[in-house]
């Protein structure tokens, strides 16, 4: 049975490391050491205190913040890697980033494979996540069994960068549609009409989308926003579009913009609420919420 190991315990990668304990002898490290101790007693995991006793494994999963933390992690624990490790980075990432460090892996002899998740915070505890991995194929099918551990569906989308790519995309799509679902709410209840059942029209007509489906009827109607992705993540990956976009010289004044509200909502409500809280940088600038009559 090989051995995985797992770094970063947060809001996925708790729940992501736990589907893996089940199946693999799975070794967690964690910036607070008291959760890895507890996902230990919990899942049957192993706990590590040092980062560099991850590198006994023949897979190292991260899902950290941003980039930045996974290259610096990298660093770290690079001269104690084994050639043939295959790291593998869940984190919604930089594709430019990604690409450093697989060539710093290779110089050590490892692979890298970029594999973002999509699916939340019930996905991840569910074990469905779609998870959209860039690299060499060879490599991705050798990980294959371990990443289907978290899993439901599993696409190989390309180079090492790929991975990232259609992450930061795919979340940059999620920004424009809350934002786009949100203004056309504000409208209506400002014309009077019950979001509620303005929702229930536009979830079974063309201008139905994930956010208006889920977001808006669990989250905004209801006004808990809980928190299971932040606001400041998806602004990052918001920043991570517009950025590919600009190197490839592709205009993308739709994306562009809504960075930039992205950036505001942070800078006005701040970024530790749940990404679905931006709404209320609309509902400011409008005077009113989206929240059912009566409600």
């Amino acid at each position: 049975m090989a051995q995985v190991a797992f770094i970063g315990l947060g809001t996925m990668g708790y729940p992501m490391a736990g589907h893996l304990a089940r199946q693999f002898e799975t070794l967690v490290w964690n910036r607070t050491a008291s959760k890895a101790q507890a996902h230990a007693q919990q899942f049957g995991s192993r706990a590590v205190a040092d980062l560099k006793a991850t590198t006994q494994a023949e897979f190292i999963f991260t899902c950290l913040p941003t980039s930045v933390e996974v290259e610096s992690v990298v660093e770290q624990v690079l001269p104690a890697l084994k050639p043939g490790t295959v790291w593998i980075d869940c984190t919604s990432g930089d594709p430019n980033h990604s690409r450093r460090i697989a060539r710093r892996l290779q110089e050590a002899g490892c692979d890298f494979l970029d594999a973002p998740v999509s699916g939340g915070k019930a996905g991840a505890e569910a074990g469905t996540l779609t998870v959209m991995v860039g690299g060499n194929r060879d490599t991705f099918h050798r990980a294959l069994p371990a990443i289907q551990a978290f899993a439901g569906k599993v696409f190989h989308v390309g180079d090492v960068g790929a991975g990232h790519a259609v992450k930061a995309v795919n979340n940059m799509l999620l920004a424009i549609a809350l934002l786009s679902a949100a203004e056309g709410l504000v409208t209506l209840v400002k014309q009077g009409v019950d979001p509620a059942i303005a929702l229930e029209v536009i979830n079974v007509s063309s201008g139905r989308s994930f956010s208006t489906e889920v977001h808006f009827p669990e989250r905004v109607l209801t006004r808990e926003f809980p928190n299971t992705f932040s606001l400041a993540l998806l602004a990052k990956d918001a920043r991570i579009a517009v950025s590919m976009a600009r190197e490839a010289y592709v205009p993308v004044p739709l994306m562009q913009l809504a960075a930039e509200m992205f950036e505001m909502a942070k800078q006005q409500i701040g970024g530790d609420v749940d990404h679905t809280a931006v709404v209320k940088l609309i509902e400011a600038w409008a005077g009113v919420e989206i929240a059912p009559k009566g409600g």
